[in-house]
């Protein structure tokens, strides 16, 4: 099980490689309020002096540290990897036993620990500045040394309450922030250190810990500076956990003082103070607190830890491969055959485009109707609910009708209904059918403009690649839409024109319709009477003046024609100016001809409706949906298929390149996690 966790540590280069946080490794975090004895507490366990010193916020940068414990074996071959070539032979390689080396600075070995701690306050420079400011960009740095034990370790910046100096307002926010984020790794052991000589029911290390751990499954407490107590009072009850329980227990270390360090005082003999201390002051409670106590008890909660995480990091390792596998195949392989490549890409984008009209894409939508099914809903259910909804007789008043009549029969009065007066008014009626006839087409002719951006975004995203061409393919099919949009419109202006231009009364569904007008002018033939000087006729402009029971002002079958001015006595009467009644009522001979005309052209009009129902989904089927699937991929290829536009449309998007590489990085690194944590299976380690 000690293999455990060098087998995370192999994990954590492959991913630091890529400079990738994607998998939460198990790692342990040390939390602390500033000047609690978290850099002690490492260094201990380091057995070196590496970290920086001084007052106020001194760690600004995570600082992920790395603990390989290395034999001779181990160290023989360090040297011989980083040993430079002189004349083809090994040089001195590394000397000492401990040396350290940073991620950033690649390959550099370490093998002064006062460089390393140099090294981290001029990194952490680097990026916060020379104020007191933090950031979460992470440093890494791995120790190799018999000496210590296998461990990866995370150090954050104190918790503080006021900022000092120039530090910005929000700080202590902003430490709380980025503490959160790494002890918020459910992979994560939290080492909440806190000091002796403060109260430990507020200890504000075990309070952000409970927040992300609220039943302590993973946190472990560390007491520092148990020397520093008041003369008269222990740690005992607080070590006992009787104060304040935790789960993984509480282990009390003695830290160096700042006069120690002043002075030079090594780790190792201060761990051998610290041993004495305890045994004298805690003497039933030594073997199970202090510095080596700490360090086994984290390597093998670490251990247990990695353990457990492992079975669910192969699976979500294995779930990145695939989505990385997926984004790398997407983003397609460097150009090599622009030719060929062109080709095949305007085929591919002509073949979607023509699939997603007669539905057999690849990428089918189900959040809405899209392409040939949108388009069957336009013709079968927009347009022809529209049709349906023109009332045969809209817009057409009795008064219309009417004078239609008088109007086709000229000077004399007419003994039956003008065919003229009919054919006048059902062309006005049909002529309310190219309107919804064209907004048909607009729609069509819209949504094959959608079809563009609907294979732009799901079916053919190597486009994206390649913007120009993208730009090129849209500006092509967007051209061919445009040119055959107005011969669209010009075929279904012609076909209402087609019926305007002639009205087949021996049209075989009219026959009835006409058998009721013949009918009708036999009844009217019949019933005429023969008036007196065209006294009383209704066709008279004496019977028109009529005035008495005739009169019944409000019945649905009057006129209401519009008043004029009475003629003045002593001048002239023009004929047209004499007073005409406010209303009166239909004659019997009217009201049969008005119902005659009106079913004349509700039985033509619904004739021509049905016509056009039927023709107008077809003629836009033909002029304008079919032939562009005939003409598009041959447009496509006149147009685009030139060798002076080769490399112009096969341009990479600036960032393309750099996302197929940090993919394939990606992608290469989660393979190689995958085969460690193969390797260590295959060994029966969990």
């Amino acid at each position: 099980m000690e293999a455990l966790i060098p087998v995370i540590n192999k994990l954590q280069d492959v991913f630091n490689t890529v400079g990738a946080d994607i998998i939460q490794l198990p790692q342990i975090v040390v939390v602390g309020t500033q000047s609690s004895g978290k850099s002690s507490v490492l260094e201990s366990l380091v057995g070196r002096d590496i970290l920086p010193r001084g007052t106020g916020i001194v760690t600004r940068r995570p600082l992920i540290l790395q603990l390989v414990h290395i034999d001779a074996e181990d160290r023989r071959k360090t040297n011989e990897e980083n040993a430079p070539k002189k004349n083809g032979r090994l040089t001195k390689g590394i000397e000492g036993e401990e040396w350290g080396k940073f991620l950033h600075t690649k390959n550099k070995i370490y093998a002064d620990f006062e460089e390393i701690r140099k090294e981290i306050e001029a990194e952490t420079e680097r990026i916060t500045g020379n104020n007191k400011g933090i950031s979460d960009e992470p440093i890494h740095l791995k120790i190799f040394s018999p000496n210590v034990v296998n461990l990866t370790l995370v150090d954050l910046p104190g918790i503080t309450k006021v900022p000092v100096g120039d530090q910005p307002n929000d700080i202590e926010i902003q430490i709380r922030e980025l503490i959160l984020k790494y002890i918020s790794n459910p992979n994560s052991i939290i080492l909440a250190v806190t000091a002796a000589n403060t109260d430990m029911a507020t200890s504000e290390a075990l309070k952000v810990a409970r927040e992300v751990d609220p039943d302590g499954r993973r946190t472990l407490a560390v007491v520092t500076k148990l020397d520093l107590m008041d003369a008269g009072t222990d740690a005992m009850d607080v070590l006992m956990g009787r104060v304040i329980p935790v789960k993984l227990g509480i282990i009390g270390i003695v830290n160096r003082s700042q006069l120690d360090i002043n002075q030079k005082k090594t780790v190792a003999d201060s761990i051998r103070d610290e041993h004495a201390f305890l045994q004298k002051k805690y003497p039933s409670l030594a073997n199970r607190n202090g510095t080596r106590y700490l360090a086994r008890t984290l390597n093998r909660l670490l251990m247990h830890h990695i353990r457990d995480c492992l079975p669910e990091l192969k699976t979500r390792i294995n779930v990145l491969a695939a989505q990385y596998q997926s984004l790398l195949n997407s983003y397609g392989e460097p150009v090599e055959e622009k030719s060929s490549t062109l080709l095949q890409l305007i085929t591919k984008f002509a073949a979607e485009y023509c699939n997603t009209i007669e539905g057999t894409a690849k990428y089918i939508e189900t959040a809405e109707l899209c392409g040939g099914a949108r388009i069957c809903y336009i013709f079968h259910e927009t347009f022809g609910r529209t049709l349906e909804s023109v009332d045969p007789l809209g817009g057409l008043t009795t008064i219309d009708v009417l004078t239609a009549i008088r109007n086709a029969t000229g000077p004399r009065p007419a003994l039956f209904v003008p065919e003229v007066s009919f054919e006048l008014l059902v062309k006005r009626q049909i002529k309310r059918l190219e309107e919804p006839s064209l907004r048909c087409v607009e729609l069509v002719h819209e949504e094959m403009q959608r079809i563009i951006q609907h294979c732009s975004n799901y079916s053919t995203q190597e486009l994206l690649r390649f913007p120009k061409l993208h730009d090129a393919i849209v500006e092509v099919v967007t051209s061919l839409l445009r040119r055959r949009l107005p011969v669209t419109n010009d075929m279904v202006h012609n076909l209402v024109a087609i019926e305007l231009a002639y009205i087949n009364t021996k049209h075989p569904d009219f026959a009835d319709a006409i058998g009721l007008m013949n009918n009708n002018i036999d009844a009217a033939a019949s019933s005429v009477p023969v008036t007196e000087q065209g006294d009383g006729g209704t066709g008279s402009w004496r019977g028109m003046l009529k005035k008495g029971e005739d009169f019944l002002p409000g019945d649905r079958t009057t006129l209401q024609p519009l008043p004029s001015a009475s003629p003045m006595r002593g001048h002239a009467v023009n004929l047209l100016d004499v007073p005409v009644p406010v209303s009166r009522k239909l004659s019997a001979r009217e009201q049969r001809d008005c119902e005659v005309i009106e079913r004349l052209i509700k039985s033509y009009f619904l004739i021509v409706r049905k016509n056009i129902q039927d023709s107008v989904p077809k003629a836009v089927m033909h002029f304008l949906v079919n032939h562009m699937k005939d003409c598009l991929q041959s447009e496509l290829v006149g147009q685009l298929y030139k060798t002076a536009l080769l490399n112009d449309l096969l341009t990479e998007s600036e960032d393309m390149a750099q996302r197929r590489n940090e993919a394939a990085d990606m992608l290469k690194a989660l393979q190689k996690a995958s085969q460690v944590i193969a390797e260590i299976r295959e060994t029966h380690m969990w």
